[in-house]
């Protein structure tokens, strides 16, 4: 079993890194996932270059004032999502970050909902902008956000 450590790696320490190597790094523990997948209780589970999923067993802790889980808890797991997955393409010394961002929620997602995976995808990666698409589905297999709870991101990409 993997023991997870949460907090940032350094600029410095990312430079070195390919894409994929640093989120392989943060799927397998060498790295700290980022302080709000503490939070928010989701763990990155698959990866591979160009495709990341993250998994989270919604909680009473997630839910908003109408007994749902909240939309930015799917717009947090999309963003991240879809982000890594980004992330998993680029060269050495190279970043990235949300340029634009967009979901849709079809379906509420509850406690009793049990484990949902968001999966992010690369669509296009450029030298300055990359392309990802988003998925959240249930043990079921049942879209809940997107397309159904899907999200398309857009990211800059940061030369160091």
């Amino acid at each position: 079993m993997v023991v997870k450590t949460y907090g940032t790696v350094s600029a410095e320490q990312q430079k070195q890194l390919s894409g994929l190597e640093f989120v392989c790094g943060l799927a397998i523990g060498t790295f700290p996932l980022n302080t709000i997948a503490q939070t928010l209780g989701y763990d990155v589970a698959e990866l591979e270059s160009g495709r990341v999923v993250v998994t989270l067993v919604p909680t009473d802790a997630h839910l908003n004032p109408a007994g749902t889980v909240h939309g930015g808890l799917t717009a947090t797991l999309l963003d991240s999502c879809m982000g890594l997955a980004v992330q998993s393409m680029l060269h050495k010394g190279t970043g990235q970050t949300t340029l634009e961002f967009k979901i849709s929620l079809v379906r509420p997602i509850t406690p009793e909902t049990g484990q949902v995976r968001a999966e992010g995808r690369v669509m296009n990666c450029g030298r300055r902008i990359g392309m990802a698409e988003g998925r959240v589905i249930d043990g079921k297999g049942r879209l809940l956000a997107h397309v159904l709870a899907h999200g398309t991101k857009t990211c800059l990409i940061i030369p160091s």
